[in-house]
């Protein structure tokens, strides 16, 4: 139950982050090895700690890879990381390389128990929303996972020009969804971005971020809206 004042609201509708929270994200480690791969580059650990540390130079302080508007359309977020890139002094391929990962959603895998929880709030009757800071459109991502029905709306900073933390990209989640702050819970893994739904009124629930699509952590959602999951639905491939 989410409470304004004294007046309890019961949720009727809970919008998830993507990345970190309903699919895996790939580490800054990670992230490199990968696309040291691709060009048929060493990436043993050393040569991944020196790429990040050239990155890492380049990128500056306040992080411009981190840039509270590098979402807001795919142009502002390849011109971000390839400006970033080319300070950075890297090779065409290996910037081209560190992109294409960055924009690969088969690096991004479910949770394991994501379908079972998407299925069980939905024939539950709650409305379900995903919101994310992404460059790229995410619906075929949910479509080819057979989970795209279960998904009320959808709303990608890319679309809509703005991003998290901004409270404007919540309102617009509100406004898609037709709910009010109070009845509308937020699920994200991170407190600098996701948990700045709480300004707009949304209870709002951190899970730590999901680094291998076998952990479970979304029986919390579930378990705080009083919904049961039916571990028997199979999660589609």
């Amino acid at each position: 139950m989410a409470t304004i004042g004294s007046r309890p609201q019961p949720i009727r509708a809970v919008v998830f982050d993507w990345r970190g929270t309903l699919v895996t994200e790939l580490t800054p480690q990670g992230w490199a090895r990968e696309a040291l791969k691709r060009v048929g580059r060493k990436f043993d650990t050393e040569a991944v700690d020196k790429l990040l540390l050239d990155i890492k130079m380049a990128a500056g302080q306040p992080n411009r890879l981190q840039s509270p508007q590098g979402n807001i359309s795919f142009e502002r977020h390849r011109d971000t990381y390839y400006e970033v890139f080319v300070d950075a002094k890297l090779p065409t391929e290996l910037a081209d390389a560190l992109f294409a990962v960055e924009s690969d959603p088969s690096y991004n895998e479910f949770a394991v128990d994501a379908a079972t929880t998407l299925i069980a709030l939905a024939e539950s009757g709650y409305q379900v929303g995903i919101l994310s800071n992404i460059h790229f459109d995410i619906r075929p991502v949910f479509a080819e996972a057979k989970l795209f029905d279960l998904i009320d709306t959808f709303v990608l900073s890319n679309e809509e020009g703005v991003q998290k933390p901004d409270p404007a990209i919540f309102e617009r989640a509100l406004e898609k969804l037709g709910t009010r702050a109070g009845e509308t819970l937020m699920v994200g893994d991170r407190h600098s971005r996701d948990g700045v739904a709480v300004e707009v009124g949304m209870p709002t629930l951190l899970v730590p971020v999901l680094t291998d699509p076998r952990q479970r952590r979304l029986h919390l959602v579930t378990s705080l809206v009083g919904v049961s999951v039916d571990h028997a639905v199979p999660v589609p491939v």
